[in-house]
């Protein structure tokens, strides 16, 4: 019985170990590397960043030279001409020569008629382009940059969730894997009170009663062994899906996880990426506001085109040409379009600029109700290491009055399960203060994301 009883003992003493400092577990952070290489909604992540930087180096593109071939077949018949009677007007000079050189040397003409659509010809050439001035093109290469920017923080951000989700996982495991050997104590408990009842009841000093009882409370453990099993189960599967890894793979347990921090990291928000976000947000419109007032700016480009014209298949030096031009496009007057656009950008700024700053307050209220749960925590679990300290004595002072037969085993019973109620709780509470730091930890953005996953 009293082996029992220490073995209980040296469990939760275990599960409740002291107010040591506090040093994030290599095991642990070795699960969260490998859900940082492995999770799927991160995965996700990682392709939207990806995403941006391409985009990013489309508009850097978009500053250098375009070259492209351009090529035109004609075949036409019909259609608008120019007439141009030439014979009309050359043929009575050309008579009158005749006749003065008594020859017939000038030969009358007919009439011309030109088709004004082109009929068998080509046009191919090479056209390079250059983009000399456009606000419109510097604009977005900024704002392709702060996009980058903002889905990184994002990328945090969802890193972030994950470590939290990851511990809050852990913690719920090792509680529920510290419920089944809990449970188990306490039918080794019933066990022993069964064998000392067999052995009063064949002494003669007690009847069935006790035992009938004792048994009875055993099927009821039983029973709580197996719910304590399926939902250490359910919690193990949990773990196992946010690393993305088989549901029922083996979790390793790391005791010096539940000592107790013995502070907290900070007491403000100046890094969370949320912050990051809308800053970066924020930048964005007030670009695409800058943008807007930009149609004042006039857009120069440039070109040049390295060609051939002619009919049929005829390539030589009358066919080839260059052609060398500047573009230019200034919008002066739109009907006040620009005007309502720069109203809109502005408005924008003011909106997204309001939801920042109420984000803000979101997140200091975050912090405040965070670090007040875990101080509640803290003072949770050392209220339950009190009243597992008393449950332990109140159990053997009762144990001991039990083997002299001056107590009821009702009374008995009501003691041990006081004892698994307090070992029971002193579990819970012990990942409680974890969780609670967790989310303490999540709310200050302090868990280190980088030196875990340089990668990223």
């Amino acid at each position: 019985m009293y082996t029992s009883i220490t073995k209980g003992a040296l469990l939760i003493a275990l599960l409740a170990a002291g107010f040591s400092s506090f040093a994030q577990s290599s095991v642990l952070d070795q699960y969260i590397q490998s859900a940082f290489d492995n999770n799927k909604g991160l995965k996700d992540q990682n392709f939207q960043l990806t995403k941006s930087m391409l985009a990013l180096q489309e508009a850097k593109s978009l500053f250098g030279p375009n070259v492209s071939v351009l090529g035109s077949y004609t075949k036409s018949a019909g259609g608008r001409t120019i007439d141009f009677p030439i014979g009309d007007i050359m043929n009575p000079v050309y008579n009158s020569l005749n006749q003065l050189t008594n020859s017939h040397n000038f030969k009358n003409i007919d009439n011309v008629s030109v088709q004004l659509n082109p009929d068998n010809f080509y046009d191919a050439k090479v056209r390079a382009s250059l983009p000399l001035i456009n606000a419109e093109i510097y604009y977005n290469q900024k704002i392709r940059k702060e996009q980058i920017t903002q889905q990184q923080a994002a990328l945090n951000v969802y890193k972030r969730e994950l470590v939290r989700d990851i511990k809050t996982a852990y913690y719920q495991y090792y509680q529920a894997s510290q419920a089944v050997a809990i449970y188990n104590n306490a039918l080794s408990l019933i066990n022993e009170n069964i064998r000392i009842n067999e052995s009063m009841v064949r002494n003669g000093v007690r009847n069935n009663t006790a035992l009938y009882r004792a048994q009875t409370e055993k099927q009821k453990t039983d029973a709580d062994i197996n719910k304590a099993i399926n939902a250490r189960e359910n919690s193990k599967a949990y773990f196992n899906f946010l690393l993305n890894r088989g549901l029922d793979e083996n979790i390793t347990l790391d005791s010096t996880l539940l000592r107790v921090p013995a502070q907290l990291p900070g007491r403000d928000i100046n890094d969370r990426e949320e912050l990051a976000q809308y800053k970066s947000a924020t930048n964005v419109y007030r670009l695409n506001e800058q943008l807007q007032r930009s149609y004042l700016v006039p857009r120069l480009s440039t070109f040049i085109d390295l060609g051939s014209q002619g009919t049929g298949a005829r390539f030589d030096k009358d066919t080839r040409y260059y052609l060398f031009g500047v573009n230019l496009e200034w919008n002066l007057f739109a009907s006040h379009k620009y005007r309502y656009k720069i109203k809109q950008a502005a408005n924008e700024v003011a909106t997204i600029t309001n939801v920042a700053d109420q984000t803000t307050q979101q997140l200091q209220l975050q912090l405040y109700e965070a670090v007040n749960n875990y101080q509640t925590s803290v003072l949770n679990f050392k209220t339950a290491q009190s009243q597992l300290s008393f449950a332990e004595r109140y159990y053997r002072d009762q144990m001991k009055v039990y083997k002299e037969g001056q107590l009821l085993y009702i009374e008995l019973l009501d003691a041990q399960n006081q004892l698994t109620q307090a070992q029971l709780q002193t579990a819970v509470a012990q990942a409680a203060v974890q969780t609670a730091y967790a989310s303490v930890e999540r709310a200050q953005a302090s868990y280190n994301i980088t030196d875990n996953h340089n990668n990223q």
